[in-house]
């Protein structure tokens, strides 16, 4: 349980710096993609998604370049990581695809159209979609409602549908341990063994929180941009198609990310009750009296 593979050698290295080099590409795409798959995005706008761009890819790059993990949990742990990665990729990609599907002749007709009818059927009472697509409309012109319930409509469907593959691909797989060794320590670089609590019981206290927070994230997110609206007015224009992408994107892939993060700790902690629980199974067992 506690093995790691070894990642010496030649081979291995040039294999993790193709595999850095990949992955650094992918986030600098996902990064500019909206500012360059929308027609009237301004120069500057452009520049400063290129910007971001290579800070992500750098980051990625130093990140998955190294044989130790620095900061980016469950590394050695596929499909985790890049469940993530395709569920803000597609999210971000159907978003400039409804931006750009009011224009004539446009690609993204078709995905603005099947927008429309997830937005309208996710538009009930007390719903999250209906609060975000409330709190942006109040910022944004009216002529943009029709875009922003698509919007939240087509994010919020994409994080569910994420959320529900990577429940039934963790139970396939028997995530983490099915297919190799699982190591804690590398998979988790940010959690100190030595404070507080009990392993277990901090592993489930994280789980439950991160769960809880990403339950009711849907509705404080756009709560709390309501009460700051009058600060950020002059700052950030929802008006503006980048801006409303990444800020519906974020609304409805951090939940998940959070939901996520809290089902993948619950399985750890899972995994070293049960791993605790053969080990005092098989002391019991030796020295039980004959």
């Amino acid at each position: 349980m506690y093995r790691t593979r070894p990642d010496w050698g030649l081979r291995a290295v040039v294999s993790r710096l193709f595999g850095a080099l990949f992955r650094a590409a992918l986030v600098a795409f996902l990064i500019a993609m909206p500012s360059f798959a929308l027609p009237g995005s301004a120069l500057g706008l452009q520049d400063l998604s290129v910007i971001f761009a290579l800070a992500g890819a750098a980051l990625t790059l130093f990140e998955y370049g190294s044989s130790h993990p620095g900061l980016i949990e469950f590394r050695f742990a596929p499909p985790y990581n890049r469940i993530r990665f395709l569920t803000l990729l597609i999210t971000v990609y159907l978003l400039s695809m409804v931006a750009v599907g009011g224009m004539a002749g446009s690609s993204g007709a078709g995905i603005r159209e099947f927008g429309d009818v997830v937005g309208r059927a996710l538009d009930f009472p007390f719903s999250p979609a209906r609060i975000m697509t409330s709190v942006l409309s109040d910022d944004a012109a009216s002529a943009n409602t029709r875009i922003i319930k698509a919007s939240v409509g087509v994010a919020y469907l994409v994080s569910l549908l994420s959320l529900a593959i990577f429940i039934v691909i963790i139970r396939l797989i028997s995530w983490p341990a099915g297919r190799r060794s699982f190591n804690i320590w590398v998979n988790l670089p940010t959690f100190d063994p030595a404070a507080g609590l009990n392993i277990e019981e901090r592993l489930l206290r994280d789980a439950r929180i991160n769960v809880l927070f990403g339950i009711t994230l849907p509705f404080l997110l756009p709560m709390a941009a309501y009460m700051m609206s009058d600060y950020f007015h002059n700052y950030v224009a929802f008006s503006r198609d980048e801006t409303l992408i990444w800020t519906v994107s974020l609304w409805a892939f951090l939940p998940a990310n959070l939901i996520m993060r809290g089902i993948a700790i619950g399985k750890i902690a899972r995994l070293i009750h049960d791993k605790r629980k053969r080990l005092h199974r098989h002391a019991s067992a030796k020295f039980s009296p004959v």
